[in-house]
C-alpha cells in the first residue's frame, strides 16, 4: 500500500508562468506525469501567485513557460536566479537567447527550449532534413514552406517554421526557401515543406489535432530536466 501511495504522489513541483489555453492544459495533464502544480505567474488569471521574484517559489523544482515573449526576457533570468529549471514552449524572444544562456549557466540550471514540444515534429524535422539532403543537388528545384496557425499567435513566421527552414540549410539545401505564414480561427498548427520542380511537386505535411500534444511533450521535458 505505501509502494502504491508513493507512485500517486506527484514528484515534481511545477510553476506555470502563463495560465492561458496553453499552460491550463499542462496543469489538467501535469499528475499523470508524476508533476504537480504548485504555482501560477499570470498577472491576468485569478490564480496569480506572484512575480518571479516571489518567496514562494523556493520549493519549486521546474517552471514551465507558455506565455509570451516579453514575459520569458523578464521572468526566465530571474526563476534561474532562484534556482529552478525551467521548459520554455514560448517563441518569439530568440533575440535575448545569449543572455538566457549566459544566465542559465552562471545559476547552474538545467534549460529545455524548443518551439514545438509534439514528438510528431521532432520526428517530422528529421524527416524534413533528409528531404533538403536528397532534393539539394537537384538544381530544378526549388523549396517552400507554409505554416497555418490560430489568430491569436503574435510571431509569424512560427518558431518551428523558423527552425525547420534552419534544418534545410544546414542539411546543405543552398537555394532559397520560401516562408509564409497564416494567422486565422483556431487552427493548433500546421506545417508544409516543398520541393518544386519543373513537372511535380513534393510536400511534407504535419498537423496538430489539438494542444495537448504539446502539454505532454512539456511535461515529459520537465521530468527529464529535474534533477
Amino acid at each position: 500500500a505505501s509502494a502504491k501511495l508513493a507512485d500517486e504522489v506527484p514528484g515534481v513541483k511545477i510553476l506555470l508562468v502563463g495560465y492561458g489555453k496553453m499552460g491550463q492544459l499542462v496543469g489538467e495533464l501535469s499528475k499523470p506525469y508524476g508533476c504537480e502544480v504548485v504555482g501560477i505567474i499570470d498577472p491576468m488569471s485569478p490564480m496569480h501567485g506572484g512575480g518571479a521574484d516571489a518567496d514562494r517559489w523556493g520549493g519549486v523544482d521546474v517552471a514551465i513557460d507558455f506565455s509570451t515573449a516579453d514575459s520569458v526576457i523578464a521572468n526566465a533570468p530571474a526563476l534561474a536566479r532562484r534556482g529552478l529549471n525551467l521548459v520554455i514552449g514560448t517563441t518569439g524572444w530568440s533575440a535575448h537567447e545569449p543572455a538566457l544562456r549566459q544566465v542559465v549557466a552562471e545559476a547552474g540550471v538545467g534549460i529545455v527550449v524548443a518551439p514545438n514540444f509534439s514528438t510528431g515534429v521532432v520526428l517530422f524535422e528529421a524527416i524534413v532534413a533528409q528531404a533538403a539532403r536528397l532534393f539539394a543537388p537537384q538544381e530544378e528545384f526549388g523549396a517552400f514552406l507554409h505554416e497555418a496557425h490560430h489568430a491569436a499567435k503574435k510571431d509569424a513566421p512560427s518558431g518551428t517554421a523558423i527552425l525547420l527552414r534552419r534544418t534545410m540549410e544546414e542539411s546543405g539545401f543552398p537555394r532559397p526557401i520560401d516562408v509564409s505564414s497564416t494567422r486565422a480561427g483556431f487552427i493548433p498548427g500546421t506545417h508544409h515543406v516543398g520541393f518544386d520542380g519543373p513537372a511535380e511537386t513534393v510536400t511534407l505535411s504535419h498537423a496538430a489535432r489539438d494542444r495537448t500534444a504539446f502539454a505532454r511533450g512539456a511535461l515529459t521535458a520537465a521530468k527529464w530536466i529535474h534533477g
